[in-house]
C-alpha cells in the first residue's frame, strides 16, 4: 500500500516537471522570435548581392512610370550677370519615388537614414538642369547627401548644389525692368513611358528667411510648370519653376542718374557767365560734355552688347545732347556779338571800292576825250578789262559776302541785305550799332535761361512717366 502510494507521488512529479518544462520553452519561443537583426544583415538581404536588387533595373520595370516627386529649397540667390544673362544659387534638390524593392517588414523602424555610400547600390532618377551652365556639388566636410528609406518603399534623396543657369533678359526698361529667370528640371535617358518629374503639391519651392539680393526684390509668387521636351528621341518629361526678379535702381540713380542731372544742370551755369570771358564759357562747356561722354561710357562697360535701345541709353543720350546745346549756345552768341565788327569792315571795304569805282570811271571820262575816233575801240576794251577785273575780285570774296547774308546786286556792287544787317536804321554811329548786336547776343542767352530748364524738365516728366509707369505696367501684366 506504501509503496502504491509512492509510485503515484513520484509519477506527480514527474509530469509537474515536464509540464514546467514545456511552459518555459513556449514562454522562451517567442522572445528569441523577437530579436531584429543587424543593421548589416538587414541591409545586405535589403539590397546587398544576394537580395537580387539590380540598381540598373527601374522600380516597376516594364510597368507604369515611376513618378519622382521634386522640392527645392534656396539657401542663397544672387550673382545676376546681365553682361552673361545668367543667375547663381545654392539649392537642397530633393527628389522622392517609391521602390517597391526596398520595402521591408522585418527592421522595426519607420525609416533608415543611410550613409550616402548606398547611393551607389540603388536606382535614381537621371535628372538634370537643362538651362544650367555650370555646377557643383558641396563635399565639406564629408558629401551633402541625404538617402532615407521608408517601409512602404518610398526613397528620399536630398543633394546640396550650387548652380550656374541661364537667364534671357529683355534690358529695354534697363534699369527699371523686372526680369524672369527659370529653372528646368528634366529627366536625360528615360522618356515619359519610364518616368515622370511633378512638384511636391505642398512647398515646391521654399526659400530662406533670411535671402536678401543686392540689385533685386525676389517675389514671393512662383511660377512653376511643365516644360516636356520633345525630341526625335522621344518625349522626356520636364518641370519648370519661374523666379519673378524686380530691380531695385537705389544704386544707378546714385552712380548714374543724379552725376548726369547734375552735369546738365552745371552746363547751364554758362548761360550766366559774361559773353565776354570766353575761355570760361569754352572750358565749362567742354569739360561737361567731355563728363558725359564718360559717364555714357561708364553706364555701357555692365551691360551686353544688345541692338535695341534701352531706358539708359537714352537718357545718357539727352543728357549728352543738353550738354553740347549749351555749348554750341556760346558758339551763337560769341559770333552774334561779333557781328558789328565785321559790319564796319564789310562797310568799309565797300566804301573803298566804290571810291575806287568812281575814281575808275572820271579816268576813263578824260581819257575817251584825248582818243581819236581810232582808239576808241581800245579804250572800250581797256574799260571793260578793268570792270571784269573788279568783278573777278569781287567774286573771289563772294563767300565771304555770302557768309554774313550779304548779295551781289545786278549791277556788281554788294548791298547789305543780309537777315542779322537788315533792321539797322541807317546813320547809326558806331556805339549804337555795338550795341544793338551785344544786346541780341545777350537776348539769346536769357532766352536759353528758361528755355532749356524747361525742356530738360518736360523730358524728365516723359521720361519718368513713360518708364516708372506705362512701361512697368505693361511689363507686370506681361509676366
Amino acid at each position: 500500500m506504501l509503496f502504491h502510494i509512492a509510485c503515484m507521488l513520484w509519477t506527480s512529479s514527474v509530469m509537474f516537471l515536464q509540464g514546467r518544462s514545456v511552459l518555459c520553452k513556449e514562454t522562451k519561443l517567442p522572445t528569441r522570435a523577437a530579436n531584429p537583426p543587424s543593421p548589416s544583415d538587414f541591409l545586405d538581404k535589403l539590397m546587398g548581392r544576394t537580395s537580387g536588387y539590380d540598381a540598373r533595373i527601374r522600380p516597376n520595370f516594364k510597368g507604369p512610370p515611376v513618378n519622382v516627386t521634386c522640392n527645392i529649397f534656396i539657401n542663397s540667390f544672387g550673382s545676376i550677370t546681365e553682361t552673361t544673362m545668367d543667375y547663381r544659387l545654392n539649392v537642397f534638390l530633393r527628389q522622392q519615388w517609391n521602390d517597391p524593392r526596398l520595402a521591408y517588414k522585418e527592421y522595426p523602424d519607420d525609416s533608415l537614414d543611410l550613409d550616402p555610400s548606398m547611393l551607389d547600390s540603388i536606382w535614381k532618377p537621371d535628372l538634370f538642369f537643362a538651362n544650367e551652365k555650370g555646377a557643383s556639388f558641396h563635399e565639406v566636410t564629408t558629401d551633402n547627401k541625404l538617402l532615407r528609406i521608408f517601409q512602404n518603399g518610398n526613397v528620399l534623396y536630398s543633394i546640396r548644389l550650387t548652380l550656374t543657369l541661364s537667364c534671357p533678359m529683355d534690358l529695354k526698361n534697363f534699369p527699371m525692368d523686372s526680369q524672369k529667370c527659370t529653372m528646368q528640371l528634366e529627366s536625360f535617358g528615360y522618356t515619359m513611358n519610364d518616368l515622370i518629374f511633378e512638384w511636391l503639391d505642398v512647398g515646391a519651392v521654399q526659400v530662406a528667411d533670411d535671402l536678401t539680393l543686392p540689385q533685386f526684390v525676389l517675389k514671393e509668387e512662383k511660377g512653376l510648370g511643365y516644360c516636356t521636351k520633345h525630341y526625335n528621341t522621344g518625349k522626356f518629361t520636364c518641370i519648370e519653376v519661374k523666379f519673378y526678379l524686380e530691380r531695385q535702381m537705389g544704386y544707378y540713380l546714385i552712380q548714374m542718374y543724379i552725376p548726369s542731372l547734375l552735369t546738365v544742370i552745371l552746363s547751364w551755369v554758362s548761360f550766366w557767365i559774361n559773353m565776354d570771358a570766353a575761355p570760361a564759357r569754352v572750358g565749362l562747356g567742354i569739360t561737361t560734355v567731355l563728363t558725359m561722354t564718360t559717364q555714357s561710357s561708364g553706364s555701357r562697360a555692365s551691360l551686353p552688347k544688345v541692338s535695341y535701345v534701352k531706358a539708359i541709353d537714352i537718357w545718357m543720350a539727352v543728357c549728352l545732347l543738353f550738354v553740347f546745346a549749351a555749348l554750341l549756345e556760346y558758339a551763337a552768341v560769341n559770333f552774334v556779338s561779333r557781328q558789328h565788327k565785321e559790319f564796319f569792315r564789310l562797310r568799309k571795304k565797300l566804301k573803298e571800292q566804290q571810291r575806287q569805282r568812281t575814281q575808275g570811271s572820271g579816268d576813263s571820262k578824260v581819257k575817251g576825250k584825248n582818243m581819236s575816233g581810232n582808239n576808241a575801240p581800245h579804250g572800250n576794251t581797256a574799260q571793260q578789262c578793268t570792270a571784269c577785273a573788279r568783278e573777278e575780285e569781287l567774286a573771289q570774296q563772294g563767300l565771304l559776302f555770302q557768309s554774313f547774308g550779304l548779295g551781289m546786286c545786278a549791277g556788281g556792287a554788294p548791298e547789305m541785305d543780309a537777315p542779322v544787317f537788315a533792321d539797322l536804321p541807317p546813320g547809326l554811329g558806331f556805339y549804337d550799332i555795338r550795341k544793338r548786336f551785344v544786346d541780341r547776343a545777350k537776348r539769346i542767352d536769357t532766352i536759353a535761361r528758361a528755355l532749356f530748364p524747361m525742356s530738360f524738365l518736360m523730358f524728365n516728366v516723359l521720361y519718368w512717366l513713360t518708364y516708372k509707369v506705362l512701361r512697368h505696367e505693361d511689363l507686370l501684366a506681361a509676366l
